[in-house]
């Protein structure tokens, strides 16, 4: 019966449905549904049928056997309690013997009887059990055999058809339904009507004669039917309707009192406006001002009036559809609404208890795994431990590597155990949101493993004077995907971990944080005029008035190159200020600038050519003497004779 109200209910659903596309879709798919249908119920039937003729030919063999043999040790037993009733009381060896046969028959009874009931149930095993609905869908029992053309399901749909029909009967009464027998079945009839028919084969599964059967089926649906008759009469009715009506005052009571409970705490709210009410602040963000907190609360106060007053309508609606026999089924149905998911949020978290037990000893275990880790990363970084090979500077981004690694670790054990996990759902969206990451993060891979790499080269640090590529500054950054650089001129710059590896760097603070020196240079070029070591002289003294620039070692000039019209000269000198460089070499240009001039040493362009004749020179006037002169054009003629 459930099955096909399932089935009808399926289809009522279906047909509403295809409503809405074309005709010939519609059609194709309810008769493609039906067919499926149709194949898939088919051959368990068929299977069911088979089995069944089979199963119920061997029982009724059983059953005779069973029969003659029961035939054959109830004569036996009556001749030996004959013999033991005639034996007199001196023959006391003879009367033990005929008890111990007449036990040994009593256990042989038994025996069978108990192999008979073990058959009888592994026989309702393999059988399909289809149910016999009566009053408010009470299962009054069940069928498993077929009758003639009719399934045991369709038996058991009739039967609970037959049953409703009697509930309508006005004279109905513990002698309306009567027990008949016909050649192979006993009958339960109402006057003409056959209301349920049982066949030897339901007597055997049921473990009872015909007729013991017949007539519990009879008390089973006389009971039903006066049960539905007592809940369905006009003094009962009226009981519950007035019941019906007093929840339904008691209801609209419970929501006036909700709706006045409300109205005073809105009242209650508005009255604290600018007193408790004065809006929320977090350090210097206002959050909600006053009038937001207040339209808030307001919001919130309506959401919780309509919230208890639909509980209330929810809960009031099954207990006045309960009073009715015909609306029970509503009753159950919203209360199911709440009560099923409730129950399968209950069952299923008490379910997931041992995962989450399992979960939390997980998550335990590695967290004080990480809590090792940390402590060897603080005791290295602070260089209380020292690890050969292993610099401190290693220690913070080695500890959040294997932190990475262990929770990923982690989560790969604890992932079996998560509601859910076994789902093609979440097996799909896992894979779909491992794609997006794959594919949309190529490049900050890339940058991260070029992070990593940067840290174990140790190229430089925070604070760091360096030059990668183009870019001139002091590191202020590094991180898994850039490293920050701030420019000479005050400038934040982003440099991809990739491209910091694909280029090269240079780091002026290395070697001064080791104790030694940086050497900062640059290049002069004066014409072959000029004694070369009036420049040294020059360049070394201007080397030796700039700031920042180290006494010892000394400064030292290299000529690097003796060009077509000038010497190269090369001034260099070590400092232990690197960041100070654009600052150092400006002063010393304009100390190289001083000591040329106050050398009397001209510094020209390259191809400057020396024809002084007649032009001033480029030494600034304060730097020459008072009486100083351009110098005339000189001619000289000279007369070969």
């Amino acid at each position: 019966m459930e099955n096909s109200l399932r089935f009808s209910f399926a289809r009522m659903n279906f047909c509403g449905i295809i409503k809405s596309f074309p005709i010939l879709a519609g059609a194709f798919l309810f008769f493609y549904l039906q067919a499926i249908f149709v194949w898939a119920q088919t051959p368990t039937s068929n299977w069911n049928d088979s089995l069944h003729l089979a199963l119920q030919r061997s029982y009724k063999s059983n059953i005779e056997l069973n029969r003659q043999q029961q035939q054959a040790d109830s004569v036996k037993k009556a001749e030996l309690e004959r013999q033991l009733s005639q034996l007199g009381a001196a023959e006391s060896l003879r009367r033990e013997s005929l008890q111990t046969q007449l036990d040994a028959i009593a256990g042989q009874v038994q025996k069978r009887t108990e192999e008979w009931k073990a058959n009888i149930d592994s026989l309702k095993n393999t059988l399909e059990a289809f149910p016999v609905l009566g009053y408010e869908q009470d299962t009054l029992f069940f069928m498993y055999y077929r009758s003639g053309s009719f399934t045991p399901s369709e038996r058991a749909i009739r039967i609970t058809e037959r049953i409703n029909q009697l509930k309508d009967t006005y004279s109905f009464s513990d002698s309306t339904l009567k027990i008949v027998e016909s050649e192979s079945t006993v009958d339960v009839v109402s006057g003409e009507v056959i209301v349920v028919s049982v066949s030897e084969a339901d007597a055997m599964l049921n473990d009872a004669s015909q007729m013991e059967l017949a007539t519990k089926y009879r008390q089973l649906i006389t009971d039903d039917v006066k049960r539905y008759k007592a809940e369905t009469n006009v003094t009962t009715l009226l009981k519950k309707a007035g019941f019906a009506l007093l929840v339904l005052a008691v209801l609209i009571m419970l929501i006036v009192a909700v709706n006045r409970l409300f109205k005073w705490i809105t009242l209650k709210i508005n009255s604290q406006k600018g007193k408790k009410l004065v809006g929320i602040k977090f350090n210097n963000y206002t959050l909600l001002n006053e009038a937001s907190q207040v339209k808030f609360l307001m919001k919130i106060n309506s959401a919780f009036r309509w919230i208890f007053i639909i509980l209330l309508v929810y809960i009031a609606l099954p207990i006045i559809f309960g009073f009715f026999p015909w609306t029970q089924n509503f009753a159950q149905t919203l209360f199911g609404y709440i009560l099923d998911p409730v129950k399968k949020i209950g069952w299923g978290m008490w379910n997931y208890l041992p995962n989450l037990f399992t979960i939390s000893v997980i998550f335990v275990f590695f967290k004080y795994i990480l809590k090792a880790f940390y402590f060897l990363k603080i005791e290295i970084e602070t260089k209380k431990m020292h690890v050969p090979g292993f610099y401190p500077d290693w220690a913070s981004p080695t500890y959040q590597i294997l932190k990475i690694v262990l929770y990923a670790f982690m989560f790969v054990l604890i992932f079996p155990y998560l509601p859910g996990s076994n789902s093609p759902i979440f097996r799909g969206v896992s894979v779909f949101l491992g794609f997006l990451f794959t594919f949309g993060s190529a490049g900050s891979i890339s940058n991260i493993i070029a992070g990593i790499v940067l840290t174990y080269m140790r190229l430089f640090k925070i604070g760091d004077r360096v030059k990668i590529g183009d870019v001139t500054g002091d590191v202020i950054e590094k991180s898994m995907l850039v490293t920050r650089v701030r420019s000479i001129k005050n400038e934040i710059i982003s440099i991809p971990n990739a491209t910091v590896m694909s280029g090269s760097t240079v780091n002026y603070s290395s070697e001064v944080e080791q104790g030694s020196a940086l050497i900062m240079y640059t290049t002069v070029t004066i014409g072959y005029d000029v004694p070369w070591k009036a420049m040294h002289q020059a360049l070394l003294l201007a080397a030796d008035r700039t700031r920042h620039f180290l006494k010892e070692p000394k400064p030292f000039v290299l000529q690097t190159s003796l060009d077509d019209f000038y010497v190269s000269y090369q001034i260099n000198a070590y400092t232990q200020e690197p960041s100070k460089q654009a600052t150092i070499y400006s002063e010393l240009h304009q100390h190289i600038q001083d000591c040329c001039n106050e050398a009397g040493i001209e510094i020209l362009s390259p191809h400057y050519r020396s024809a002084r004749d007649g032009n001033m020179t480029s030494i600034p006037a304060n730097y020459l003497n008072k009486d100083y002169e351009a110098p005339a054009w000189r001619i000289e003629i000279k007369n070969k004779e």
